[in-house]
């Protein structure tokens, strides 16, 4: 049976201006929100799912929360991500699709040398606006 691949980190969570975000304790620099606590509490296994990805060495994690002093809008919370599951959503190694173009489109296309794979990667990044997401 495979070992599941878990990462277990204490996470501030703050409530100002209607919304929430959270800092993790031991991933300096690592932080997330939402408008909901639970799209904030998703939102941020995804970013300590991503803040993890470029790591050789993971932080210990703090386990004694009980000194850490806090502000009325703000509480704890371990936040837990399966790694293996993480990197197979977020995996950045191409995907063969198949896909139709009219036959008088392709001809002009592969006239002109066009890589196919890339136009389409292009056109659907910014389709979706993928600026913001680190790749």
């Amino acid at each position: 049976m495979k070992k599941e691949v878990l990462f277990t980190y204490p996470a501030i969570f703050h409530f100002e201006d209607g919304q929430y975000w959270c800092e993790f304790i031991d991933l300096k620099g690592c932080f997330s929100s939402g408008t909901t606590l639970p799209e904030a509490m998703e939102n941020s296994k995804e970013a300590m799912g991503l803040y993890l990805e470029g790591l050789e060495e993971y932080p210990k994690c703090t386990t004694n929360i009980q000194n850490i002093k806090l502000e009325d809008n703000q509480f704890i919370s371990f936040v837990t991500i399966n790694m293996e599951e993480h990197c197979k959503k977020y995996a950045t190694k191409s995907v063969k699709k198949t896909l139709s173009i009219p036959a008088w489109l392709n001809t002009l296309a592969e006239k002109e040398h066009i890589n196919f794979s890339q136009v389409l990667q292009k056109a659907l990044m910014d389709l979706l606006d993928t600026s913001q997401i680190k790749r």
